[in-house]
């Protein structure tokens, strides 16, 4: 194991983990970056699933408080209830359309090209639907109607398509639905768990055969880093979108895309 692999994985799940939860797209940039490195490959592949491990676990940590009180509210409280219902709801369509057409797609679309410009359109998008939304009528997770929560779930299936961003897809679909900013920021991460978890242990699945016990220092560096800076970006996210809104990322995704697509054409 050589220190550049190293390092490139030290700084592939630094990317994880501080994209993952943004609405930047994280599957994106370790395209984008994983391409400019030469980190690529099926060991790629499988390093970049399993360091997204790392993410999930930042959130669950982050919400370990919340997430116990729902668990032990289970049985007898309404609104753990509800809470359980709407996450679930919302993670039925990517769990029903992920298995038919998320193969499809990553074969397909999966490229330096597609994400640059969909980084481009979906800045575009965050900048049109910060200009239509103003308060939204759901205060929190437990209050919203079970048509929100699917229509949510089905929004989030649009970042199958790499570089759209499945919590930009999942805030700014909330946003359009009717939830408040700091509700649809936390309704994100919650989705994300099982989302990203049954995302994770198919992607595992499929890719067992090239599973090697050689790469396990790299895996364990990229999720370790992923775990970290995803803790920070959860930690601050809510209070910087209160602070400054969604704009300046949408700024950021249309830069990186025209800054890559310039990269590309230049090759």
């Amino acid at each position: 194991m050589d220190l550049i692999t190293l390092l490139e994985a030290a700084l592939l799940g630094v990317v994880e983990g501080l994209t993952e939860f943004l609405p930047v797209s994280s599957t994106g940039h370790l395209i984008l970056v994983g391409d400019l490195l030469g980190f690529e490959g099926p060991a790629s592949k499988v390093f970049e699933i399993v360091i997204q491990l790392g993410a999930i676990l930042a959130v669950c940590w982050v919400y370990r408080q919340r997430l116990w009180n729902v668990l032990v509210g289970l049985p007898s409280e309404r609104g753990a209830q509800r809470f359980t219902v709407n996450v679930l709801l919302a993670f039925l369509p990517a769990a029903v359309i992920g298995v038919v057409a998320y193969p499809v797609i990553k074969r397909v679309l999966f490229s330096p090209w597609v994400v640059s410009v969909t980084l481009i359109l979906g800045g575009i998008a965050i900048i049109l639907i910060e200009r239509m939304v103003h308060e939204g009528r759901h205060a929190e997770v437990e209050e919203m109607p079970a048509r929100t929560a699917l229509g949510i779930g089905f929004l989030q299936c649009l970042a199958m398509i790499p570089g759209v961003s499945r919590s930009g897809a999942t805030i700014m679909g909330a946003l359009l639905l009717g939830v408040e900013r700091r509700t649809a920021a936390e309704f994100s991460f919650f989705l994300a768990i099982p989302t990203m978890f049954a995302a994770t242990v198919y992607d595992l699945y499929k890719n067992r055969a090239v599973l090697s016990f050689d790469d396990s220092l790299t895996i364990a560096v990229g999720f370790v880093l992923a775990f970290v800076s995803a803790l920070f970006v959860v930690r601050t996210f809510i209070g910087f979108v209160g602070r400054h809104g969604f704009g300046p990322f949408a700024i950021y995704r249309i830069i990186v895309g025209l800054v890559m697509l310039g990269i590309l054409f230049a090759r």
